[in-house]
């Protein structure tokens, strides 16, 4: 057995129960939260971007301080368990939000503006709780427990999960969406995440990484200082090239379900989003099993071109048979780049500072992408015209042109993703 690519046994079930209960999360927050918002709230899409944009901000900082504190007092699984369970209880709190009930509450003016603002402000503190568990810790034990060797075939196992989540998702859940059952919707789900917390407590191994030494304030602002981005170049190059492609990817991620039912008008997307998603997840497998230590950077072209062909075709196709065909290779080329462009992420962070790094890599996976990806899609959808009436509720309707958006952006992730080849080369050479 090569000790170098093996994980145990109860390090690959914390991995797949953990990273699933936790997309299981995000899918509902990513995805569902905006339809939600969209199909009972408001249907601006400016909302929407509102909402992806102040979570994303709020992940981020609650990922900087608490990936911090958490090398701080070198402990994970306290911030794991924890955190699952308070997420899951302020999801299933949602169960609760509708403007008729706060109209109960509240008897000033805009109550539809009152009500956006509360799922905005209860999104935040949901996804305090999710960053700490998930990105503050969840992920830096995923970087502590494995290595150089073995993480191309655990981030393909990884890539795989939001997938495996949103086929759970259609499969068990999406029928109370289409009934308009939010509350059951809410209830459920959130009660599967605080139950992953509760079987953390017992499940999750520590991993005990070495406590930091240094005060909570310098290791606050570690990864912000020029000396540590000057040590560490390739490691910010790589978290800009899983910048850009994580913009591409938000330019039509929280409008995807939308453009489905309104623009395709497919309301049996679950049956057709979850063929996508198995095919796509097999694809994203395979390819992690040969993703070696040495042949990493050969994946990027293929990747971008995959994916880029892939949304090219989701502009021009609208029959449910060619939209299939279409999302499968563009998720296919997103499983790629997302388990490669990860993978190089994890290498070149130190394993004395992983913590540290978690929350500068919140800023470019997350915060950066969901504050101008959302905006990118809402600027075309609203240029496009287009609109429904929903019982007097004037509403806009994505458009197939957040593909080509999409598209154009995934393409420029090959910039940065050559200078940090061409770096890597060059520090070869100079240790050789």
């Amino acid at each position: 057995m090569n000790t170098k690519t093996f994980v145990g046994k109860r390090i690959w079930i914390t991995i797949i129960l953990f990273g699933l209960f936790g997309q299981l999360a995000w899918m509902i927050e990513n995805m569902y939260f905006n339809l939600f918002l969209y199909n009972t709230i408001s249907g601006d899409p400016k909302a929407i971007a509102s909402m992806v944009a102040a979570s994303a901000i709020t992940a981020t900082l609650t990922t900087i301080l608490m990936g911090a504190l958490s090398d701080r007092v070198s402990k994970r699984k306290m911030f794991i368990s924890v955190g699952y369970i308070l997420w899951g209880l302020i999801t299933l709190s949602f169960a609760f939000v509708s403007v008729d009930n706060l109209a109960k509450i509240y008897k000033g003016g805009n109550i539809v503006f009152v009500t956006v603002l509360i799922v905005i402000i209860m999104d935040c503190i949901m996804t305090f709780f999710g960053s700490m568990a998930n990105d503050g810790a969840f992920n830096a034990w995923v970087t502590d427990s494995t290595n150089l060797h073995n993480r191309g075939k655990v981030e393909g196992v990884i890539a795989v999960l939001p997938l495996v989540a949103m086929l759970i998702i259609f499969g068990g859940f999406d029928i109370m969406v289409q009934q308009d059952n939010w509350p059951l919707f809410f209830l459920i789900s959130g009660g599967l995440i605080s139950l992953g917390g509760v079987i953390g407590i017992f499940l999750i191994k520590e991993s005990h990484v070495k406590k930091s030494e240094t005060n909570y304030w310098d290791t606050l602002t570690y990864g912000f200082k020029p000396k540590t981005i000057s040590a560490h170049r390739n490691l910010y190059i790589y978290l800009i090239s899983l910048a850009v492609f994580s913009i591409a990817v938000q330019v039509y991620m929280p409008y995807f379900i939308i453009y489905i039912q309104r623009y395709l008008g497919i309301d049996s997307y679950a049956i057709l989003l979850g063929i996508v998603l198995i095919l796509a997840s097999v694809v994203s497998v395979v390819v992690g099993r040969f993703i070696k230590a040495s042949n990493k950077n050969k994946f990027f072209v293929p990747g971008v071109v995959i994916m880029a062909v892939g949304l090219v075709l989701l502009f021009l196709t609208r029959k449910p048979l060619f939209v299939g065909i279409s999302g499968t290779i563009m998720m296919s080329g997103n499983l790629v780049l997302t388990t490669i462009l990860n993978v190089k992420v994890r290498d070149n962070t130190p394993l004395d500072k992983v913590g540290h790094f978690q929350g500068i890599r919140m800023i470019f996976s997350v915060m950066i992408p969901m504050i101008i990806g959302p905006f990118i899609g809402a600027r075309v959808i609203t240029n496009s015209g287009l609109f429904y009436d929903d019982l007097g509720v004037i509403k806009q309707v994505p458009t197939p042109g957040i593909f080509i958006a999409s598209a154009v952006v995934v393409v420029l992730t090959l910039i940065p993703v050559w200078f940090a080849v061409r770096q890597e080369q060059k520090t070869i050479k100079e240790n050789a």
